[in-house]
């Protein structure tokens, strides 16, 4: 389930070419997630890095991560 929540919010990455001549990206759902490399392949693995980072980060202090290509991650807190 995680492999295919990364594998999702990575596919609606956005990128960009700045003027600086680096590549730039960013995941529009998940908040400060973003890369910055000197090609586009360096950048989809900086910002596959933030990713998983973030993932884990959310996890760990009970955040609501977004529900990305109907995948849920968060936990379901039954009440008794």
């Amino acid at each position: 389930m995680l492999t295919n929540y990364i594998r999702a919010a990575m596919s609606s990455a956005t990128y960009e070419l700045l003027d600086d001549g680096t590549f730039y990206g960013e995941i529009p759902d998940c908040p400060g997630v973003w890369g910055n490399a000197e090609t586009l392949e360096a950048c989809r693995e900086d910002l596959q890095d933030a990713l998983e980072g973030w993932i884990i980060l959310g996890l760990r202090l009970g955040h609501t991560l977004p529900i990305v290509d109907g995948i849920d991650l968060n936990f379901s807190k039954d009440v008794a």
